[in-house]
């Protein structure tokens, strides 16, 4: 018997490995375009707040919005393509979303992926056991703003005690605390431990099996 009402989750770095697919994308559209490529290591450490400052820190702090545009725009339509080359749930992921949906615990995903592919890589790997996923989209700012969390909360009936964020970055950490809500880090992702430590972390898992005893 699983204690929250609704566990709401990140998803790059939380519930799939996208590492390999967006290294692919950022890479195609910086060398379209000109400029440097990096390693699937350096990528990542550029992820957390969204896309477009995905692309702005692989283009070593651009300011220049047309710059920026015209490689976040080839990004996008790479990758809206090959989204699912390598992605892949991280191991016993699908086990733990089977467990709550079978507990009747609502599950959502929250990130600031593009909303689109947030929706599509969610149903594509997780079909029938995520009741909401949202990414960032226009209207909203991205996390750690918490605005579209507290409106799936009020949307499901659920007060701030009935619910946990998880993921793996600070920008997690800070979301869930401008929710009012529990948070748990994982360490699986693309951050680690030792940053999470860092950065705030104060309830953290290195296995999917603690995470589960987390949720008990």
């Amino acid at each position: 018997m699983y204690k929250y009402k609704a566990v709401i989750f990140d998803l790059d770095g939380t519930l799939l490995d996208t590492s390999t697919d967006l290294a692919s994308a950022v890479n195609y559209a910086l060398n379209k375009n000109g400029y440097q490529t990096y390693t699937v290591k350096e990528i990542i450490s550029f992820v957390g707040n969204g896309v477009k400052n995905l692309i702005k820190r692989a283009l070593k702090n651009c300011e220049d919005d047309k710059i920026v545009g015209c490689v976040l725009g080839d990004f996008k339509d790479y990758y809206e393509k090959n989204n699912a080359v390598y992605t892949a749930p991280y191991e016993k992921i699908t086990d733990l979303l089977k467990n709550l949906k079978t507990d009747g615990v609502i599950t959502a995903v929250y990130s600031n992926k593009y909303d689109s592919a947030v929706k599509k890589l969610a149903n594509k790997y997780f079909p029938n056991l995520i009741n909401s996923a949202f990414g960032e989209r226009d209207g909203y700012n991205k996390k750690p703003d918490a605005t579209q969390l507290l409106e799936f909360m009020v949307s499901n009936g659920l007060d701030k005690k009935d619910c946990v964020y998880i993921g793996d970055s600070e920008v997690d950490i800070l979301t869930a605390k401008n929710a009012g809500v529990n948070c748990i880090s994982v360490c699986w992702g693309f951050k680690g431990k030792e940053f999470l430590v860092k950065n705030g972390a104060k309830i953290l898992a290195s296995t999917i099996e603690e995470l589960d005893e987390l949720l008990k």
